[in-house]
């Protein structure tokens, strides 16, 4: 199989996994409008999905590294759609809860060792490695969209047709499966790369995800009622916000991809933080449909270092790159949901403007901590013409 074949149909299955990411936040007006759940009721319904996944991360992470498990790929992404599925057809609170954490479990098993995979046959293109992060986040900008017409249909009692994208994704998976069979390419051997771990570096640079998966996660579970408050309680206006937050993250991942070809992943990332600051910022207090303009950049903002991070991590720890994947391809999402209750907290307790604002400074300390990277790659990268050194001039040829 082609390198761009296999990389678009693992494209595809991230896009199917990452619905159900997207999928959790797209709910919560749902179970707010017909359950009379709270925001912080909301936020535990996040929580569920998020805590457990948070914990098993590394570990799928380290079993990944161990071993080869090509076959989680098709077995996570049936348990994410499951989980979502079930989760609307019981008014029962910790059901609910039970069924969102499964969804979660499957989406965490799923990411660590797809992005081995993909990373595998990208070959170290960042471009590629754009590609596959952006199947993500088409996943999640079409969540909105099939919640939408769930609402439609009849509410929560109809997300069962949502293990339709699930269905598909196993679907995607089985060739990828076929031909790394058929290279007999699932062995450590032929994935472990050459190189010393840097794990200071890749410790700021979790610090570095984790702040972002704050402010995404935030943003996500929180825009769609925040929207529909500052639009007169339209909840067109509440899918319309929480769809451009998932959409803008297309362009965003494709451009990181693009731009650090030229300028490297660190810079890249590093400015890509501080425009998302005043982003968040216009998010929060930018008067009117003005906001829609603000959601688009931080969404953007936020998603330009995201495969970016993937592929430092994998550069930092050569050595691991399952636990490097998991750390911050899913964590990048998921712990991020361990601190949204605190937000609903004071959401209910003062108001969601409030309980937003000290999200505009997440992506402040993500850039703080990006001051203190470098590249593996740049030490890697020849000098420019007029910067290398001349060589020593020969000894001159004595003629007698």
């Amino acid at each position: 199989m082609r390198r761009r074949t296999s990389i678009t149909l693992l494209s595809v299955g991230h896009a199917c996994v990452d619905i159900y990411q997207g999928t959790v936040a797209a709910l919560v007006p749902l179970f707010v409008a017909e359950r009379a759940y709270t925001y912080a009721a909301v936020s535990g319904i996040v929580l569920a999905a998020t805590l457990l996944s948070s914990i098993a991360q590394p570990v799928f992470g380290a079993l990944t590294d161990r071993w080869a498990m090509p076959w989680l790929l098709p077995a996570s992404t049936l348990l994410g759609g499951v989980g979502i599925a079930l989760s609307g057809l019981s008014g029962n609170y910790t059901l609910t809860l039970l069924f969102v954490a499964l969804s979660g479990i499957g989406v965490t098993a799923y990411h660590p060792e797809s992005a081995r995979i993909a990373r595998e046959a990208s070959e170290g293109s960042h471009t590629a490695m754009a590609y596959f992060s952006t199947g993500g986040n088409i996943g999640f900008a079409l969540a909105p969209l099939m919640v939408a017409g769930i609402a439609a249909l009849g509410g929560l009692s109809w997300t069962p047709l949502l293990v339709a994208p699930a269905l598909a994704g196993t679907a995607m998976a089985l060739p990828v499966l076929h031909a790394l069979a058929r290279r007999g390419n699932t062995t450590r051997e032929n994935t472990t790369r050459a190189g010393r771990d840097d794990v200071t570096s890749f410790v700021r640079l979790t610090f570095a995800v984790v702040f972002r998966s704050i402010a995404f996660v935030g943003l996500g579970t929180f825009i769609s009622l925040y929207a529909q408050h500052r639009m007169t309680g339209s909840a067109a206006a509440g899918t319309a916000a929480l769809f451009l937050l998932y959409l803008g993250g297309v362009a965003g991942s494709l451009l990181g991809g693009s731009a650090a070809n030229r300028w490297g992943r660190v810079t890249v990332s590093r400015w890509s933080y501080a425009v998302t600051v005043l982003a968040i910022a216009g998010v929060v207090w930018a008067p009117g449909p003005a906001m829609y303009l603000f959601v688009a950049l931080a969404s953007a903002g936020l998603y330009v270092p995201f495969s970016l991070q993937i592929t430092l991590g994998q550069d930092y720890l050569p050595n691991r790159v399952g636990t490097a994947s998991g750390i911050t391809l899913g964590l990048a999402v998921s712990i991020g949901g361990l601190a949204s209750p605190v937000i609903g907290v004071l959401a209910d307790a003062t108001s969601l403007r409030t309980a937003l604002t000290p999200l505009i400074l997440m992506p402040a300390l993500s850039w703080l901590m990006f001051r203190t990277l470098r590249d593996p790659e740049a030490s890697k990268r020849p000098l420019p013409a007029e910067q290398q050194e001349d060589p020593a001039p020969s000894s001159p040829v004595r003629v007698d």
